[in-house]
């Protein structure tokens, strides 16, 4: 039988109970049983890594005076990679009606103002720390997300060409996962959580996976393409190329026969869109079109 030392380590600093685990593609999430704790165990891609870029993500971050829940302890030994955090008060944002959803835009904005700033001499790449031997320009970092496979398919050449321009941005620190369930409002307080996606980049990468995850998930919930509120998405700022990026790095992650379904065409059209809200209308009909044939979410 397994120690509790080593199957339960955060026992030892006082942590816990825990009840059951919710699972994730890339985590398992337990919440103290006294609701004051979540315990994050970090699974699948790179858990260290995930693990030491949140740790050191959310202490720089309330440096900064950003509302973030505490890290009360951390390890990498037989239970695995994993931190506990202190619960944070409120309730997340949702994008159920119009009027959240305009909230929430609101909150992204918000939060985002005090991130956005540029870093002088900062290059891209996961987490906060500084790089130098191995900078690489920005859409170069995100080229490199994409599996090898991607390298020999059709649209290849012409998303790399497409997302040059963005290396003439400036560099900033991103959140890199602003979805509406990792921003919580408190009254007039606004936390945020799950930091471990931090990087920086230029700072239209967290505005596109903003808006790439509302309207795949409006459509995945049921909602008709015409219907997705790109009005409230138009005061994020825009970038045809990380836009269709994101759509194929969806595609990379999730089911990777079906990134097939996309064209060099669709790559090309979507990429040099100029106006914000015809991009989003061409986003919501290719996801709607992938979801009718069967991609996952």
């Amino acid at each position: 039988m397994r120690s509790t030392k080593t199957a339960e380590p955060w026992i030892e600093q006082g942590l816990g109970p825990f009840g059951p685990a919710a699972l994730k593609p890339n985590s398992r999430t337990r919440f103290a049983t006294d609701g004051g704790a979540l315990l994050k165990i970090y699974v699948g891609v790179d858990p260290e890594g995930r693990r030491q870029r949140e740790v050191a993500t959310v202490e720089r971050a309330a440096l900064w005076g950003i509302s973030v829940p505490a890290v009360l302890a951390t390890g990498n030994d037989g239970a695995g990679s994993w931190t506990a955090f202190r619960v944070v008060d409120g309730t997340p944002c949702s994008v159920s009606t119009h009027s959240a959803t305009e909230e929430y835009v609101g909150h992204v904005v918000a939060v985002s103002g005090r991130l956005h700033r540029p870093i002088a001499g900062a290059t891209a790449g996961s987490g906060w720390e500084a790089r130098q031997a191995s900078a690489v320009s920005s859409h170069q970092f995100l080229l490199d997300q994409f599996s090898s496979r991607c390298r020999s398919l059709p649209w290849w050449a012409v998303l790399s060409e497409v997302l040059q321009p963005i290396d003439s941005l400036p560099v900033v620190r991103l959140h890199g996962d602003l979805k509406p369930e990792h921003l919580f409002v408190d009254g007039e307080r606004l936390h945020v959580v799950d930091w471990e996606a931090s990087a920086c980049g230029p700072a239209v990468l967290d505005y596109t996976d903003v808006v790439f995850h509302l309207v795949r998930d409006l459509l995945y919930g049921g909602m008709p393409p015409a219907r997705i509120p790109v009005d409230f998405l138009t005061r994020l700022p825009f970038s045809g190329p990380v836009l269709a990026w994101r759509l194929l790095l969806w595609l990379d992650r999730r089911r990777t026969q079906d990134i097939d379904l996309i064209t060099a065409h669709d790559i090309h059209r979507l990429a040099t869109e100029e106006q914000a809200a015809s991009a989003y209308r061409s986003l919501a009909q290719t996801v709607a079109l992938l979801r009718a044939a069967g991609v996952p979410r």
